[in-house]
């Protein structure tokens, strides 16, 4: 379940599905710069995947990205999300047994798969009244309010501090919440 969580977080962020026949495929893009993420995604889609089968395809001159892939029937059942459209064009919503597992159980792994796919951990450098100051942060960032509101639910549920950070984006800056915050996410790798 813990990997369900994170896989669902990476969906929202990176991933699609689509009918291939009479199946369905899982795809999550990744940047090649993340070998281990890319691996991490690749386990996770294997783990949830109901066939067992994660993989992950390089395309060759197509810019610096990687997709993790997994063939299943029942990705829509396991994903309900799914529908025609960009995902900020779409009500996306927690269907009860998912909201069990990612704000109950998991928020951490979920917290995990967003900032993963479309988040950034980096040092924010201000200057203050002559002085300069540097403090590490977390942003996460989605057009979609439904996703951006997951992200601060799953914040809420681990006592995370944040604040909103213009119109797409949520900051997570107190040294308190950064770290709370690192002991689930850890290093992009």
């Amino acid at each position: 379940m813990e990997r369900y969580a994170y896989l669902l977080g990476l969906y929202l962020g990176d991933g699609c599905l689509s009918r291939r026949r009479q199946t369905w495929s899982l795809r999550i893009h990744q940047d090649l710069a993340y070998p281990g993420i890319i691996e991490e995604t690749r386990a996770a889609i294997a783990h949830v995947n109901p066939t067992g089968g994660g993989h992950v395809y390089l395309p060759r001159g197509r810019g610096s990205f990687a997709i993790a892939y997994g063939y299943s029937k029942r990705w829509p059942e396991l994903i309900p999300q799914h529908a025609p459209g960009k995902k900020h064009h779409r009500p996306i919503l927690l269907a009860p047994w998912q909201r069990a597992i990612v704000m109950d159980r998991y928020p951490g792994s979920f917290l995990r798969g967003l900032i993963h796919s479309d988040g950034w951990r980096g040092v924010n450098r201000v200057h203050v009244k002559g002085r300069w100051y540097q403090y590490p942060r977390y942003q996460f960032s989605s057009r979609s309010d439904d996703i951006r509101h997951l992200f601060i639910d799953a914040c809420d549920a681990l006592d995370i501090a944040w604040r909103p950070w213009g119109r797409w984006h949520v900051s997570v800056a107190r040294r308190e919440a950064v770290a709370r915050l690192d002991r689930h996410v850890g290093p992009k790798a």
